[in-house]
């Protein structure tokens, strides 16, 4: 099945093990979304963004500046291959699905068992939005577009 749907579903992760490979752009956006969830976050790449160093430094995420080995695997529950080494991401992948850890390869849609969604959060609410890796613009529309019925609402109940 060429365009499956994904069926959307909300987890605890504030007790599970999530790698994160890369220190790019992408991987630090990532981690950022993450943090509203856990911090489980173990980070693994030779160079990464400033903003991703605060993050270690602080405390949020734990940080190893060194390429990534198989073993950095073992008690992943989660794992977000987002190198710009397409080939690297590809040996991610067949690790994880050979050990059976979700993975999600931020340059290859076909290569993820979830999604990375736009999220919105807001009191108790927490909103998820994805185009299934095809429109992130217009997913990222709709997000802003929920956000702002989501905050008219809460207004309201204020009044």
């Amino acid at each position: 099945m060429k365009n499956k749907p994904f069926f959307p579903m909300f987890i605890d992760l504030s007790d599970k093990n999530i790698v994160v490979v890369g220190g790019g752009k992408i991987a630090t956006r990532r981690v950022k979304t993450l943090l509203s969830f856990t911090r489980n976050i173990r980070v693994i790449a030779p160079k990464v963004t400033r903003e991703m160093m605060e993050l270690a430094k602080t405390g949020y995420v734990e940080l190893l500046t060194r390429p990534v080995k198989r073993t950095d695997f073992a008690m992943a529950y989660m794992v977000i291959a987002a190198t710009n080494d397409w080939k690297l991401n590809d040996e991610i992948h067949r690790i994880c699905k050979e050990q059976g850890i979700y993975v999600n390869v931020a340059s290859d849609r076909e290569q993820c068992d979830f999604y990375f969604p736009g999220i919105y959060m807001q009191d108790e609410f927490v909103v998820g939005i994805t185009a299934s890796g095809l429109d992130h613009k217009k997913a990222k529309k709709i997000r802003e577009e929920i956000q702002k019925v989501l905050e008219r609402i809460a207004q309201e109940d204020e009044e």
